[in-house]
């Protein structure tokens, strides 16, 4: 008589902690897969979290482009310090009237060598929280009592360029060196607005730099208007200055606060010496 070969028992589970809560083997593997899904999906959520984390979360741009909140910023970015001829105006409690439109915007137009742009908008913003986007910027500004920001777009006589000049009151300079500094790290998250006329140059290639003055920051923003990179005939640093112009108004504050400065010649300069008297006029016409 053949003898059927015994079938080998089941296995021994491997979860007695779930065989003890009374679970059939059918019941535990079912717990088990679910765990083992549940993890992965966890593991993966945690890795797009730190992932975000690390590239500044949805406010970073993708490079060489506007943000993905619909906000442009710039390619490239420099800080400068508050010069020492803004001393007199350091700190707000020395100069506390608030900057109006046409004391920093007033001109039509501004040069600098052969580049001349005209004023096409302009905008005050009580605060500095609207004038700008990003959760960092806005912060940033906040701790440094900003209490209001003033924007200025200009565009160049030939309509191939435009430039925007955004002036930051601080609480003091030490604020104001502050921004212009931290920007250097953290200005891909966050950046000017610009105003509606330019937000479609400043959606491509753009350059900036930010300056303290006092208790003022500064920041310049140029590009061209069809949004292109700059060429061997592009004069970005020549357009950074002529925006710059409107920085005239600052040194109004400075001589407001200060006064002018006053300067005696030395008893015995040259100046302080008569001078020989300057010869009479002719006019080369009657000359025979």
């Amino acid at each position: 008589m053949t003898r059927r070969k015994r079938r080998p028992s089941a296995p021994v589970e491997r979860w007695g902690f779930l065989a003890e809560l009374g679970l059939t083997a059918g019941q535990q593997r079912m717990v088990v897969w679910g765990g083992s899904v549940l993890g992965v999906l966890l593991a993966a959520l945690l890795l797009t979290l730190l992932i975000d984390k690390v590239a500044g979360g949805e406010e970073t741009p993708a490079r060489g482009a506007g943000s993905v909140l619909g906000e442009g910023r710039p390619e490239t970015y420099q800080a400068w310090p508050s010069p020492r001829e803004f001393k007199p105006i350091a700190d707000r409690k020395a100069d506390s009237a608030p900057l109006t439109l046409r004391e920093v915007f007033g001109a039509r137009a501004v040069t600098a060598g052969k580049i001349t742009l005209k004023r096409i908008a302009t905008q005050a913003d009580p605060g500095c929280s609207g004038a700008v986007w990003g959760s960092g910027l806005r912060d940033l500004l906040a701790k440094a009592g900003c209490r209001q920001a003033l924007r200025g777009l200009y565009r160049s006589a030939d309509g191939a360029y435009v430039a925007q000049y955004t002036l930051f009151d601080l609480a003091d300079v030490r604020a104001a060196n502050g921004v212009v500094d931290d920007l250097k790290s953290t200005y891909l998250g966050g950046w000017t607005l610009p105003l509606e006329q330019g937000r479609a140059a400043f959606q491509g290639y753009s350059e900036a730099s930010g300056h303290a003055m006092g208790h003022y920051a500064g920041l310049v923003w140029v590009a061209r208007a069809d949004g292109a990179e700059p060429g061997e005939r592009d004069d970005f640093v020549m357009l950074g200055l002529a925006v710059r112009d409107v920085e005239k108004g600052l040194y109004r504050r400075i001589v407001a606060v200060a006064g002018l400065p006053s300067v005696a010649p030395d008893p015995g300069s040259a100046d302080d010496r008569p001078q020989p008297p300057e010869p009479t006029p002719t006019d080369p016409s009657l000359t025979p």
